[in-house]
């Protein structure tokens, strides 16, 4: 192997790396929010929430206030919403 295939090698696997340790962090963050609101998990750690606005099942993470990341302010099914699932009565699938 000559010394660009080894570089590119050790780029491409710490790049890889860095990639799945984000992915688990994200996730391990989700699921600990989603804890906190006393939601159901899919797999990736999102909650599993029906969305008042457009009436559909969404898995989604949730902000450090416990929002939705669909979640606009101007929109008063969406601040429904967020009342409901910090008050953990939220419709879940």
């Amino acid at each position: 192997m000559d010394d660009g295939r080894i570089r590119r090698f050790v780029e491409n696997t710490l790049r890889s790396a860095g990639r799945q340790y984000e992915e688990a962090r994200q996730a391990y963050s989700d699921a600990k929010r989603s804890a906190l609101a006393d939601l159901p998990l899919d797999d990736e750690g999102r909650a599993k929430i029906v969305c008042r606005r457009y009436a559909e099942k969404r898995a989604v993470s949730l902000d450090d206030q416990g929002r939705p990341d669909c979640f606009d302010p101007e929109h008063r099914d969406c601040r429904g919403c967020a009342e409901d699932v910090r008050d953990g009565v939220v419709e879940t699938w």
